[in-house]
Parts: structure tokens; sequence; C-alpha cells
């Protein structure tokens, strides 16, 4: 939903996309205050984790920043499946990092992905032409976000024992002066044109907030790459109708293949992590043993 939002807003009164992102990290920080005081933890986080925290702030900011930039200069769809690939590249970094397990699957699982991205982003190379240098920016933007996007899973998981609203609370506060600076380098203050305008910001807050508070705690209690699965399979799915009930733009058979070939490695990357929760016994793990290599 905030990216529906994001990409309305600016049809309706042009508001930059850093000044979006500044929206959207005030929600996270207001919102998240009052958890942390109820709490009783310190704001900065335990010591140790701090630097940990802070770069979690900036890898999620940048990260965010990148998507709604991204929005701004492809379709919905187009920018999201690529965003949302994020489970497959997710998936080798915890094994570089946290000591998932990774295999020759994911090997596949990522060759295949890069292909649907290709067909999504329509590579000159491959298709010749291009869409022009704005669909470039957006197509340079939603790659680098998908980068920065894994990297916050793996982050978080590795701050997994510190409070959720502290993390919360962290993430908001640093992402706002990465984005402030951001806004008032590369774009002029726009004000909200109406009524509207002011209440679809306070939504994009609110659901900012509800999102992080919600990917922040599934990631405590779960390993980072079902997480990233889960939440994946379902944005690329919802953005795809929401573009065409609220947009009217249908997508394209290029965009189409290669939204199924990123939604298949994606659903798949999530099998495999459930079967290997199954006992050895299963026979079901039996079946699907190619999924294990």
């Amino acid at each position: 939903m905030p990216s529906i939002l994001n990409k309305h807003l600016p049809r309706r009164s042009y508001i930059p996309a850093a000044e979006l992102a500044v929206v959207r990290f005030t929600g996270i920080l207001v919102l998240s205050a009052p958890m942390v005081v109820h709490s009783r933890e310190h704001p900065l986080g335990p010591p140790g984790m701090r630097l940990l925290l802070i770069l979690r702030g900036l890898l999620g900011a940048t990260s965010l920043f990148l998507r709604f930039y991204a929005i701004h200069y492809m379709p919905i769809a187009d920018a999201s499946v690529i965003i949302f690939s994020v489970p497959v590249f997710v998936s080798a970094l915890a094994k570089v990092f946290l000591k998932e397990p990774c295999g020759l699957f994911h090997v596949v699982a990522i060759l295949v992905t890069l292909v649907g991205l290709a067909l999504i982003t329509k590579l000159p190379l491959l298709f010749g032409g291009g869409g022009g240098p704005v669909h470039a920016r957006g197509m340079v933007a939603a790659l680098s976000s998908t980068v920065f996007g894994a990297s916050v899973y793996i982050v978080v998981r590795k701050v997994k024992g510190v409070h959720h609203s502290v993390i919360m609370f962290n993430f908001g506060w640093v992402a706002i002066l990465e984005t402030t600076a951001i806004w008032l380098l590369t774009a002029r203050v726009k004000l909200p044109r109406s009524d509207l305008d002011y209440s679809l910001l306070a939504v994009l807050g609110v659901f900012s907030f509800g999102g992080q508070l919600l990917l922040t705690r599934a990631l405590q209690l779960e390993q980072a790459g079902p997480v990233s699965v889960v939440r994946s399979a379902a944005d690329i799915v919802f953005v795809f109708i929401w573009q065409m009930l609220f947009f009217g733009d249908v997508p394209d058979e290029y965009t189409a293949s290669g939204a199924v070939l990123v939604t298949t490695c994606v659903l798949l990357t999530g099998l495999r992590k459930w079967v290997l929760t199954l006992p050895n016994s299963s026979a079901v793990r039996a079946r699907v043993a190619w999924l294990l290599t």
C-alpha cells in the first residue's frame, strides 16, 4: 500500500521522492517513540549494537528512497517485481553472514531471477533501444534498492535480540537525517495542494510504521529467507492488481513473463525453507529432494 500511495501522490502534487521518504520515516519515528518509552529500553539500544542499528537505518533508508525513486520513473509493477526479487539474494547473503543453509538450488534461482529481471527491465543489450534516460534511472534505482534491501534483512537478523521498538526508533531518526539531506540537496520543498494530499501523506506514515513493525517482528522470530519470501510473493501479486485497479496499467508480455520467473523463484525458495523443517523420514521431503541440493 505505501507503494501505491507513493505513486499516487506525485501524480496529484508532484511531491519529490525524497520528501515522501521523509514523511514515511517521520511516521515510523513518531509512532515508535511511545513504544520505546513503554519498553523502558535505552532509545539508542545496547552499547554493542548501536553501530549495527545505525547501519540498519542507513541501509533501510537508502533502499526505501531508491524504491520511491524507481516507482516515480517506472511502472509500479516493473519496479516492484525487481525490488521484491530480494529473497533470492537474501538467501545468498544469509549463507555468508548468518551461516544459514544455501546450496546449488540458490545459484540456479539467482540465475533464473536475473533472466526474469532482464525481461522486466527490457535490457537494451537484449531488446535494442531502451526506455530512455528516465526509465534507465528508475531501473538502476530499483536494482540498487534490491541490494540495499537484502542487506537490511541480514542486519536486522544480527540485532534480533534488541527490542523491536528500539530497532524502529533508530531506523526512523537515521533515515530522516539521510533523506532530509538528500531532499534539500536534490529537490525543492513541495507542499501538498489539498486536504486529500495531506491525508494521503498521513496514511503513508501510518502504513509505513505498521509495515516496518510487522517486518521487524517477523525477522526477529523467523529466519531471514522465509520472511523475505512471504513478504515479496504477496507484494508482487498485490502490486500487479493495484496497478491495474488504480492506474489502469496493464503489463506487457515481457513484464508478465519476467514476473512469472521471479515469482516462481521466490515461491520455490520459500518452499525449500519449509521442506528443510520436515523430518528426514517425511515423504514430502523425499518427493522434492531436488530442492535441497
